[in-house]
Order: C-alpha cells, then structure tokens, then sequence
C-alpha cells in the first residue's frame, strides 16, 4: 500500500485527481453563473481556464523531460492546486478575483495531466501497466465525483462544489506523496536533453496529428461549459445532470476497459475515423432535442468522441521516442485540449448567448473537417515503436 506497483501507484492518483476533475469540468461554469456571472462571461472565464493550461503545458511541462522528474513535479502540482481551488472562496463575486483563481488553479491542474500521462505511458512502454486499464480509474472516479457534487449541490448549494473538488485534490496530494516500485529512471541509452518545442512544431506529421485531435477534442467545447446549463434550462436537475455527465464517462470507462480487445489490429486512420463520425452523430443529437432517451445515447456516444480519440492519440504518442515523450505529450495538452478549445469555449459562450443549443451544429461540423486530415507517426526507432504499439493493443 505504501510502496505500491506503477499500475497502483497511478491508477490510485488518477482516483483522487480525475474526482476532483469531475467536479471541476462539468460543474465550474454552474459555480460561477451561481455567482451572478453573465453566460458570455461564464464562456470567458472557462476559456481563461484553458488558455492557461495551453501556456503551462507549453511553457512548464516540457521542462519535465527526465522521467525521474515526474513524480516531484505531480506532487508540487497537487499540492498547489489544492491550495487554489480553496482561494475561490475568496473571490466575493468578483469576475477579476475569479479570473486570477482560475489562472492560478489552471496553471496546476493543466501539467498534471500530461505528467501524470506520461508516467504512465512510461511504464505501458516497459509493459508494466495498460495504459487504458490503468486510465480508466480516473474515468471511474470522475464518475462518482460528478454524481456526488450534483447530489450535494441540490442538498446543500453550489459552495459543495467547491468543497468537494478539494476532497478530490487533498486525497491526489496523499496518494502522491508515496513511492513507486520501481521508480522510473530515464534511459541512458536515448538522448536527455530537452527537445524543441519548435522542432517538433515543424514536422508536418505533428502538425496533422494536432489538428486533428484539436478538430474532435475541441468540439467537446460547448458541452464541458454549456451543457449544464442547456440542460437545467429545459427542466433537469443538478442531480440528473451529474448522473447524465457520470453516464458519459461510463461509456468512456467501457471504451478503457476493453480498448485491448476492442482495437487490436485497428490503425490509427481508423480510430480517427470512428471519432470523427461519433463527433458529427453526437452534437448533430444535442443541438436538434433534449428528451431524456436521446440524452442518454448522446452520453453514450461520449466512449467515442472522447475515449476513442483519446486512445488513438495516446498511441500516436507512444510510438515516439522517450525523449519527446513528455513534449509531444505536452504539446497534445496544451493545443488541441488547450489552447483550441480555450478558443472554442470563448466562442460558444457568444454563440450560446445568441444561438442557444444550435452552437452545437458547429461542433458537429468539426468533426466533419476532421474526417479530411491523415496523421501518420514521425518514427525513430522501429522497434521501440512496434513494441510500445504492441503494448497498447
């Protein structure tokens, strides 16, 4: 328990971390519209959030390049991040005082992400863990914290959001201050030094493989910061719409769950594929009704906008070499789940404003635009690269 495995050690942070992340996602822009926040303001106040881990992910987590770094880095985050999620409480109403919480918080929660990813890609490489078993606890425990926080909030008020992401991010920071057995070490055999975001930035492939993800990632932009909102205007309560989010990422723990089964032998041409029509299908369905049966496909199809893309880019990045492990990482946190959906969320805050649900029509033409763009793997070690592929299917 207190020196666990790779797969305790991560799947166990990823419990306490992805609880406090399913409090934060769908239930922060509830918080602040609870706050007097405008809708247009709400839209901004979720894009400075996501603006802000595009820069942290582009400025602090490539420098996180030794794998032995790693933990530290998890550790100093979580503690941080707790500290901030706590300074909400202090910000009195005011949309400056909210805006600078929700930098601060951002600026923690954006590189535990692709950190906490990349030990656990780390140690898939090494075919100590798969890595879609080991993900989908953190899936699970989004699932209870969404269910929970939209249960207390109808009990006790919109502060229990608050409360309860602290819970989450108080238990990440515990389960983070353990070792693991082994800890990870960088191979001495590849170079160490820090790769060149901009090198990478200039390889045609990295450039379609962002795009792409940014297309399919980014169109989930209106759902994480309107749907709640959507959804309570046609008549759903709080606790409803946390069972209707926890449904979504059941289908996503599914899809982790049996993604070893389910996509051997599948190219990544195809799992992008399979997203990019789950894109068109799902907020084609949200834009054109809200009855109860068709939320619930909706959510279903989560397993496939979300997860499947998610796996497929997960092995795009596997296939790279250790070294641009944690930038090419870095760079997938930071633009398509960054930087592109800050910029998406900032304008469907004006397009909900003024469209209401058919701002969903948009993001259902981006997974159209997707179906356009091939990314294919820059490789530098072919057998590195087949085993790390292997490992995941």
């Amino acid at each position: 328990m207190f020196t666990p495995s790779p797969y305790g050690w991560i799947s166990q942070y990823f419990t306490g971390f992805f609880f406090a992340y399913g409090v934060y996602l769908p239930f922060w822009a509830l918080w602040f519209e609870e706050q007097g926040i405008s809708p247009a303001d709400i839209g901004l106040l979720v894009g400075i959030g996501f603006a802000t881990r595009c820069v942290a992910n582009l400025l602090l987590t490539p420098r996180i390049h030794k794998v032995e770094h790693l933990m530290p880095a998890v550790r100093a985050f979580s503690l941080a991040g707790l500290l901030f999620v706590g300074f909400h409480f202090f910000t009195g109403g005011s949309f400056w005082l909210m805006a600078l919480a929700t930098v601060l918080f951002n600026l923690c929660c954006g590189p535990i992400i692709p950190i906490s990813d990349a030990m656990a890609n780390y140690y898939s490489r090494l075919k100590m863990l798969d890595y879609g078993r080991t993900r989908l606890w953190g899936s699970v425990a989004f699932i209870a914290g969404s269910t929970v926080v939209g249960y207390l909030v109808s009990l006790y008020g919109s502060d229990m959001i608050l409360y309860t992401a602290m819970v989450g991010m108080l238990v990440a920071f515990i389960f983070s201050m353990r070792k693991v057995n082994p800890m990870p070490v960088t191979d001495t055999r590849q170079p160490t030094q820090r790769p060149k975001l901009g090198e990478l930035l200039r390889d045609p492939n990295v450039i379609r493989f962002l795009a792409l993800v940014a297309l399919i990632q980014g169109s989930h932009a209106a759902y994480y910061s309107f749907s709640t909102i959507y959804w309570k205007e046609a008549g759903y309560s709080e606790a409803i719409i946390g069972y209707l989010w926890s449904l979504g990422v059941v289908a996503e723990v599914l899809v982790f769950a049996l993604s070893k089964r389910l996509f051997v032998g599948w190219s990544l041409r195809a799992l992008f594929v399979v997203a990019s029509v789950g894109v068109m299908v799902r907020w084609g369905l949200t834009a054109s009704t809200t009855a109860l049966v068709a939320l619930v496909a909706i959510q279903m199809l989560h397993g496939v906008t979300f997860a499947v893309a998610h796996i497929a880019a997960i092995q795009y990045i596997q296939v790279s070499d250790q070294n641009r492990m944690v930038a090419l990482q870095a760079l997938y946190n930071a633009i398509p789940l960054g930087a592109f959906i800050a910029l998406m969320t900032a304008l469907s805050g004006w397009g909900y404003e003024n469209w209401g649900a058919n701002v969903f029509w948009v993001m259902a033409v981006m997974g159209a635009l997707a179906l356009f763009i091939r990314a294919e793997p820059t490789t530098t070690n072919t057998q590195d690269n087949k085993a790390a592929l292997e490992a995941q299917n």
